[in-house]
Formats: structure tokens, sequence, C-alpha cells
């Protein structure tokens, strides 16, 4: 490629429809996106994409035909261009969404890692690697995740993964200072398990992982819900928990009501009382500090630390706006789809996949718990370590 060219790359999605994942990645790679109060124009360029199903509600076909694109036989065509050996400067994984089978836990067995093993053949057979994406959590088995990041080491290319809570624009917008004691994290938000619990967790982790010392892993986990959960809540040495829980609910713009009006003043007891069959996931890491994330009935993510130092409370919301009726836009996967091309571009990677390695075998140690009716599920394997620098990597404009 001549010096200076475009930076092509593979898109490759499970199903596109309206407000799925695809639709939205690939929208903005291939028309742009809003960024800093002016239209971004893409910046690399969609060599090829491969889209593997197409169902009832399809938007795929219409997206392909609107923007030129055949769909790829394959994933190593999509690579490799019909050449046989690698062509593209970059792979996009958005293996989100679609009809895929659930597991006996209940996790709905996307293709991420059988996918990212297909681009590392054709990485292996070319003899170079490229930057890869993935979407969202990793796999729904440790030890698949823990190979996806033990690959891109091996062969040494930049991988990027997770969620867009982590670099969505914040409210207010604040980052943790770099290199404070951290006692605890909490993030409430809302949706269902092995879904939005991820989500919920990067919002956690992304804030944690600047604490002095850096990452340490995790120990164990146990996820409780309903009544169970409010009585873990209310031991005696859960106080910051629920100081945490609370300071997070006030960032929410989306606190449930009864007949149009608050229940009462927002506070732990209002919390059991207003929203009992809220689901917890409640981590320990090497180090001694905690992360505590609950699954409630409001519509936002919240988080909120406490400095051990100072026991100050640095609390913020992710800004998750959906699309409203009629509109296909969902402004916070800008920010993701910028740092996409970064990488592709030649920039350092904003985060190391190691937060999504961890985040993802968080969500998978929740899950089990929940599976076991609320056993504590001790995790070992989980000992990833890691630091991030000072720099930010959320919107700001």
């Amino acid at each position: 490629m001549a010096m200076g060219a475009r930076k092509r790359i593979a898109f490759l999605g499970t199903v596109i429809f309206e407000h799925s994942h695809s639709q939205h990645f690939l929208d903005r790679l291939h028309l742009g996106y809003n960024w800093n109060g002016a239209w971004q124009d893409p910046r690399v360029d969609i060599a090829s994409v491969y889209i593997a199903q197409f169902p009832q509600n399809d938007i795929g076909k219409q997206r392909l035909a609107k923007y030129g694109y055949r769909n790829s036989a394959s994933i190593a065509d999509a690579l490799t261009l019909g050449t046989g050996r690698l062509a593209v400067d970059g792979v996009v994984i958005i293996a989100e969404h679609g009809d895929y089978p659930n597991n006996e836990m209940g996790q709905k067995l996307y293709p991420r890692y059988d996918w990212y093993k297909q681009v590392i053949d054709v990485f292996e057979k070319s003899g170079r690697s490229v930057p890869v994406f993935n979407d969202k959590h990793l796999s729904t088995s440790w030890s698949q995740c823990a190979e996806m990041v033990a690959d891109c080491h091996r062969l040494k290319f930049k991988f990027l993964a997770g969620s867009s809570l982590p670099v969505t624009r914040r409210m207010p917008a604040i980052d943790m200072p770099h290199g404070v004691p951290l006692t605890e994290s909490v993030c409430v938000g809302y949706g269902g398990v092995d879904s939005y619990d991820f989500h919920a967790l990067e919002t956690a982790q992304c804030m944690s992982e600047r604490r002095r010392g850096g990452e340490t892993g995790i120990r164990s986990c146990v996820a409780l819900k309903g009544k169970a959960l409010w009585e873990f809540m209310s031991r005696s040495d859960r106080a910051d928990t629920r100081k945490l829980m609370v300071a997070a609910l006030t960032r929410s713009h989306n606190l449930p009501v009864d007949g149009g009006y608050m229940t009462g003043k927002v506070t732990y007891e209002w919390a059991r009382a207003a929203m009992p069959e809220s689901i917890g996931y409640f981590y320990e890491h090497n180090d001694d500090f905690r992360t505590s994330m609950f699954l409630m009935p409001i519509s936002d993510f919240n988080y909120a630390g406490l400095r051990s130092d100072t026991r100050e409370i640095i609390s913020t919301q992710m800004y998750l706006p959906m699309p409203t009726r009629g509109s296909m836009t969902a402004d916070f996967f800008n920010p993701l789809t910028r740092h996409i091309e970064d990488v592709v571009m030649g920039k350092p990677l904003p985060y190391p996949p190691e937060r999504t390695l961890l985040t993802s075998g968080m969500t998978l140690a929740a899950v089990e718990s929940l599976h076991k009716g609320g056993a504590v599920v001790e995790t070992p394997q989980m000992n990833v370590t890691y630091t991030v620098g000072k720099a930010s990597t959320y919107w700001k404009d």
C-alpha cells in the first residue's frame, strides 16, 4: 500500500436490523458521524463486508445495496478479498444480535470466539496481522476469552474490544483521578443478565482501573437477586456499598415513580422498597478492592466510587441516549467508532485488551453464581493485572 493511502477494513457482522449494533457501526464507518460540533467523514474505507444472517426484519440487504458492497462468501474471503492472503488493514467484528442458541446458563452463544479464530487463521497463513476490534465481551468461556487475548500478544497486533459505555460522554465530565486509592466502585444500570450487565461492569472498571497500583484481578464473585440481594446488602460490612448505591442513583435521570411522583427520598431504604427485584453482582479483587454492580428498573448507567484516603465519593453518569422514534442515530457509538478508526490508522490502543478480558470474566462468574442460586464463585483464573495511563479516553466535546 502506498505511503499515506487510506486504511481499509473488513466489516464482519452477525445481522443488520434497525438499531442493531451492526447497523450503528456500519453506518458510521461508511457515512461518518457527528464529532466536536461538525460532521466527521469516515477516516478509513470499508473494503469488504460479511453478514451472516438475514432475518425477517433485515435491513442488511438494503444497506449493502445502497452502500455498494457485496456480501463476502466467508470471513476468510472478507479478509483476503479473493487473493488468498490478508488484504485489509483492520478487522471489525460485530457479533451481537441474531438467531443463536443459548447454553444451560442462559448465555447467548454468539460466534465471537469462532469468528476471531477464523481471523487468526488468516493472519497465521498470511504471516502478518492487523488491528482487530471486537464488540462487547469476548466469549462465553474463560479459556476462550484468555486465548483471544493471548493470541493478540502472540501475533503482536492491537486488539480493541469492549463496550461503548467507557468512552461515551459523561455527566459531569469527569474521570477518576489517576493513582488515587479506592475502596470500592459501584455501577447502577439496567438491562438483562449476560447482556447489559457487561456494559455496567465496563462502566465501573474504566474508573476502577485508574486506582493506585492499577488492576490486580478478581478472586471471587457472588450474584444475588430479590430478597437475597437486599439481605446481603443489609450486612454491616456493606455500609460503603449502600452509600455508593445511593450516590449512583442520584445521578440517574430515570428513577422509578408511582403515579408520576417519586415515592420517597432517594435513600437505601427507598431503593429497597421501590426496586425489590433488583439484581446485584459483588466482586472481591486481589488487593481487597471491591466492585458492586446493580441492575435496577432505571434507564441509564451511573457510577460512584469511594476514595479511601479522603472518603470522598466520586460519581457521574455515562451518557447513553437511546435513539428516539424514527431516528437511526445513537451517538454513544460515535467515540467507539473513532477509537476503531484511530487504532486502524496506527494510533496506540486507548486501553489494553486486559480490561475486556477481566470484564468478560466478571460477567461469566456472575452468570455462574446466579445459575448456582447465589453461590460464591471463586475465580483464581482471573488473576488479570494491568495499568492504564493518565489520559482520559471518553468523549468530552
